[in-house]
């Protein structure tokens, strides 16, 4: 059964600058009117870059998602002619012992990601940015601390082999909403964060810009 929007903004859809249909699915399941525009940016030259200059990771991660949104406020400016309403940028990034954790490229570097984590607590940084009219209004950053348990080589192997492809999808390839539940033994942090977007901190700012239910809009 799909739902259709139980809240929207008064200027129509918000939209989502990415391809993650994660961050999709929550706001679909919180009932926000949203249309996905994807882009494309080079996260890797960014983040190597930034960290050259020790950047602090969270700054990092801010400055990504603002970079995704306003490649999409600018790509959408040129097919309406205008700035869209709302556009929302994310990013998150995976640091442990002061080492930035990309999405591994294969099993041999998922299967190292996983053993160097194994037992360890590191951090989940959760980044959005809303501009508005073309205008950055807002951001806000989650961090969660997140715990692993000791992993062997046997477990990691078939967990990672269970995931295929998906493992692949984030860093560390765990997916606390599934199969990564098995690899934590403690998790701090909001829910919506580690899942790639700090929901209830995005509907109090949209809140504030009008966003109401359907039935209550004027």
């Amino acid at each position: 059964m799909t739902l259709s929007a139980f809240v929207q903004l008064p200027a129509g859809n918000l939209v989502l600058a990415s391809a993650s249909s994660t961050r999709a699915k929550i706001l679909h399941d919180a009932g926000l009117g949203y249309r996905c525009y994807p882009v494309a940016i080079d996260e890797a030259s960014v983040r190597a870059s930034a960290s050259a200059e020790a950047v602090p990771v969270g700054d990092i991660a801010i400055m990504l998602a603002e970079m995704k949104a306003a490649a999409a406020v600018q790509r959408l400016a040129l097919e309406i002619a205008s700035a869209p309403a709302y556009v929302l940028g994310c990013d998150q990034i995976l640091s442990c012992d002061e080492v930035i954790y990309s999405k591994p490229r294969d099993h041999a570097m998922a299967k190292a990601q996983l053993m160097a984590l194994s037992g360890k607590t590191h951090q989940l940084f959760s980044a959005a940015v809303l501009y508005r009219h073309g205008e950055r209004i807002w951001h806000h950053l989650a961090i969660a601390k997140i715990t692993m348990r000791h992993l062997d080589e046997g477990f990691i192997d078939s967990y990672l082999d269970r995931l295929g492809e998906a493992a692949f999808s984030s860093p560390a390839s765990y997916q606390i909403e599934n199969l990564g539940a098995q690899l934590l033994s403690r998790i701090d942090g909001c829910h919506f964060a580690i899942l790639g977007l700090p929901l209830l901190e995005l509907l109090g700012i949209l809140r504030e810009h009008g966003l109401k239910t359907m039935e209550n809009r004027q």
